[in-house]
């Protein structure tokens, strides 16, 4: 939990550049990218929180083994889900706002126990620790091309 509190911050330490955009690294603008990583982190912990652990089976995926060993998406290789993808105007206010919520979602992925679980489209059922190294990757992998196109 504590690296995605600290991929949590680095998230808002880029808020201030928010509007900065590079079309050769994403059609997106840095706000987009925050804006999608938060969307998901909320989207998942609402979907965990109403969990039955009961309803939790073990199937292994291929997909899921690859992508948690590198600890790495690849780029341009997936789609976001519609639900998480930012639909609204992404300023400033909005940004620092959903930043706050995040943190309240993360405080309650904590309660949970250790056998609830999110359906992910690609790689199953994943009880709440391959949740949170999940979310890491995911965070990770948004920040790492919001670098990318702050560096340009």
């Amino acid at each position: 939990m504590i690296k995605l509190e600290i991929l949590l911050n680095q998230l808002e330490s880029r808020i201030p550049l928010f509007e900065n955009e590079n079309g050769s690294i994403s059609k997106s603008n840095v706000g987009w990218h925050i804006e999608h990583s938060l969307l998901t982190i909320n989207g998942i912990t609402k979907v965990i929180l109403r969990s039955n652990p009961k309803e939790y089976q073990w199937k292994f995926k291929f997909s899921k083994m690859v992508i948690f060993i590198l600890g790495k998406i690849p780029r341009g290789k997936a789609k976001a889900p519609q639900i998480v993808v930012p639909n609204t105007t992404i300023d400033l206010a909005s940004l620092q706002e959903h930043i706050n919520k995040t943190r309240n979602s993360l405080k309650e992925l904590e309660s949970l126990s250790i056998n609830h679980f999110f359906e992910h489209p690609y790689f199953g059922k994943l009880k709440k620790k391959e949740t949170l190294r999940f979310l890491e990757i995911h965070t990770n992998h948004h920040l790492e091309i919001i670098e990318d196109i702050i560096k340009s």
